[in-house]
């Protein structure tokens, strides 16, 4: 792991997931940039974090996700720092950015599936919060 985080908090982590989740398809977008910005200002789970850390956060996974490793080391860092009690909520925002540009890519919904494995999400309420994340991101 990049030391630049030596530690991470709980916002850290699910700032981490959202990143990840824009960059899985290799091209981060306006709009799911917008959407992480959106969360992360209007979200109560983000109350009082410091929007400084979103440049070294994304830096971070963006090092992790080019190493060979790094895929390991990146759900490693997530699963330490992120409480289990917020993984449904990490899974949630990881469906909120990736449905943000009205499109979900192959490797976004590889992605999503990793994270759906690494945090033991269950797939009844997973459907749901991809279903409740569709939902929001209609258009006319």
């Amino acid at each position: 792991m990049p030391d630049t985080l030596a530690t991470i908090t709980a916002q850290d982590a699910l700032l981490a997931i959202m990143v990840a989740v824009s960059a899985s398809d290799e091209n981060l977008r306006t709009s799911e940039l917008v959407a992480i910005q959106r969360i992360v200002n209007h979200l109560p789970v983000f109350a009082g974090y410091d929007p400084d850390r979103f440049a070294q956060v994304s830096g971070v996974v963006f090092d992790l996700l080019e190493e060979e490793d790094g895929l390991d080391a990146f759900f490693g860092l997530i699963q330490d720092a992120l409480p289990e009690k917020l993984f449904e909520t990490a899974y949630a925002l990881a469906c909120d950015v990736a449905a943000a540009d009205g499109t979900l890519y192959e490797q976004e919904l590889q992605f999503l599936q990793e994270i759906r494995d690494e945090l033991a999400i269950d797939r009844l309420h997973a459907a749901a919060i991809e279903r409740g994340a569709r939902a929001r991101h209609m258009t006319v």
